[in-house]
Formats: structure tokens, sequence, C-alpha cells
């Protein structure tokens, strides 16, 4: 049996009605951190934006390490 070869996942951009319920903030609110750098920045569609699903991930895990270092 061959060996799987490990390949980075797809980047998935996700939009905002899928970003909110995933991080528990509102809109505004997630507007506010892109402001002050605390939140990954949306990529530009033309018209839209969406965020990159890992940039997403990565500030939920990271918020959760912060959490667990502070315990």
């Amino acid at each position: 049996m061959e060996a799987a070869l490990a390949h980075p996942p797809s980047t998935r951009l996700i939009r905002l009605r899928e970003v909110l319920p995933r991080v528990g903030l509102g809109k505004t609110a997630v507007y506010a951190r892109i402001s002050t750098g605390e939140f990954p920045k949306p990529v530009d569609l033309g018209g839209v934006v969406a965020w990159v699903e890992s940039e997403v991930d990565a500030w939920i895990e990271s918020k959760i390490a912060s959490r667990d270092s502070s315990r």
C-alpha cells in the first residue's frame, strides 16, 4: 500500500455570515477588531469580502491558548 502524500489543506474563503457564528461576535465587533489588528483582515473579492478560513480558525485557537495560559 502506498503512503499518502501530505498536502496542505486547500484555502477556503468564508463569508461574514459564516465568520460571525464561529467567533461569537457581531459584525461591528469583528470590524472593530480588524481596525486594531486583533482579527484577520478579509480578502477583497471585488465588491464583496471573505476571510481565509484557516486564519479565522487560527484566531480562535489563539484565544483558546490565551485562556489556557492564564489559568
